[in-house]
């Protein structure tokens, strides 16, 4: 018991003689608390740089490429299935998918156009 009050008071004493050394050192106080939250403020712009920026990119890419779509473009479906349009509604392609076989699919589930 003696040994974890003798490492409390180590602890407290440690802790008083480091405020102690901050009062004193007086001003420069907005300077200190920026760069406590520098490491922060670098990590939000690192996270913004690698991960939102290309996402934003690829999602607009995304949008160009689903405007520019035509009757008879051949494209692939986030399900994996090959088809060639047949028809452009608002929000849905009609798509040919074998002779005579036609299926609706909305808009946003067209992953890529493939080469013809």
């Amino acid at each position: 018991m003696e040994i974890l009050s003798d490492l409390f008071n180590l602890f407290t004493v440690k802790n008083a003689a480091a405020a102690a050394a901050a009062a004193s050192s007086g001003g420069g106080g907005w300077q200190q608390t920026f760069w406590s939250f520098a490491p922060l403020i670098a990590i939000v712009v690192i996270f913004y740089l690698l991960v939102i920026l290309p996402q934003q990119k690829r999602t607009k890419d995304h949008r160009k490429m689903i405007e520019s779509l035509r009757v008879g473009d051949e494209i692939l479906t986030n399900g994996g299935m090959y088809g060639i349009i047949s028809g452009i509604a608002e929000q849905v392609f009609t798509l040919e998918i074998a002779k005579d076989v036609k299926i609706k699919i909305a808009k946003n589930a067209i992953a890529t156009k493939t080469s013809k």
